[in-house]
């Protein structure tokens, strides 16, 4: 059974948005409550979903985040209500290097902040996630002989746009793995479809070749 979520996020992933789990640690300093962690690594391949008969594999590039629309990028609460973090005003900042895209937040600056700095302080919140668009992807597909499975490698090679990154709450509103399973079952469709179609193919080939 899928995690209920909200209407505004049902939209949110209607319109072409992805999320992605991260995890965010609380560093010692609780003058400006910071909490940092990277929203995803470069190069480094993950399964996003596997069953008996598929796996898929993803993976960002080095470069993924170039050209990326990060001009107003905020944190919030399981992607929705109040921002306590922004970039525009220097409490979220969001560097890039060769691990991936780090995320540093100030959490100080508000009531509702330092709430979550605490929670995150204390281990009562270490997940977060991160929302985005994706521009440009590339993807391989092999059958592995030795599992039975088809294998599906997605590259994200280009992200347009970067929107919020939030703590979330597990597993009442888990947005990255509803985001992975729709992304997951639309790629599978798409694997059965084109099979269909190829033996729909030969199929006609078949019968014209013995009504010739």
């Amino acid at each position: 059974m899928e995690p209920k979520i909200t209407d505004m996020q049902l939209r949110r992933m209607e319109d072409g948005c992805e999320y992605r789990s991260m995890t965010m640690e609380a560093r010692a300093d609780d003058t400006d409550k910071i909490v940092e962690g990277y929203a995803t690594l470069f190069n480094q391949p993950y399964v996003l979903y596997e069953n008996e008969d598929y796996k898929l594999i993803e993976v960002v590039d080095r470069h993924a985040f170039d050209g990326c629309d990060m001009s107003d990028v905020i944190m919030q609460y399981d992607h929705e209500g109040r921002v306590f973090a922004r970039n525009k005003n220097g409490t979220l900042e969001l560097p890039i290097d060769d691990v991936g895209l780090k995320t540093v937040a100030k959490l100080g600056g508000t009531d509702l902040g330092n709430q979550i700095y605490q929670e995150i302080k204390g281990g009562y919140s270490t997940k977060m996630s991160y929302r985005y668009r994706v521009a440009e992807e590339k993807r391989d597909t092999v059958y592995d002989r030795d599992n039975g499975k088809t294998v599906v490698t997605r590259t994200i090679m280009k992200i347009k746009k970067l929107y919020d990154v939030s703590v979330v709450s597990l597993p009442a509103n888990d947005m990255t793995s509803i985001s992975a399973r729709r992304f997951a079952d639309g790629v599978i469709g798409e694997i059965k479809a084109e099979r269909l179609e190829r033996a729909n193919t030969a199929r006609r080939i078949k019968i014209k070749l013995l009504e010739a």
